[in-house]
């Protein structure tokens, strides 16, 4: 599985775009940009979703269970 961080650098490179100029694109401080490419773990997810707008997909918060319920093959 591919992290946030590694995501969203890749997707900025595809387009070709300095963190400075996809942060003015996304609507967003230069920080953040890099707080999410260095992997931060104290990120703001209203910011977080801005920037992932602009590759059509957003972020939510999953109930820790249900994804081990999903997840938990054994019957």
């Amino acid at each position: 599985m591919k992290t946030l961080a590694d995501f969203v650098k890749e997707k900025r490179n595809e387009v070709n775009l300095t963190q400075e100029a996809f942060a003015e694109r996304a609507g967003v401080a230069l920080t953040v940009i890099r707080k999410i490419e260095q992997g931060k773990e104290n990120l703001n997810l209203e910011k977080v979703n801005q920037v992932l707008k602009m590759f059509g997909h957003t972020l939510a918060p999953v109930n820790a269970r249900e994804l081990s319920k999903n997840t938990d093959h054994s019957v």
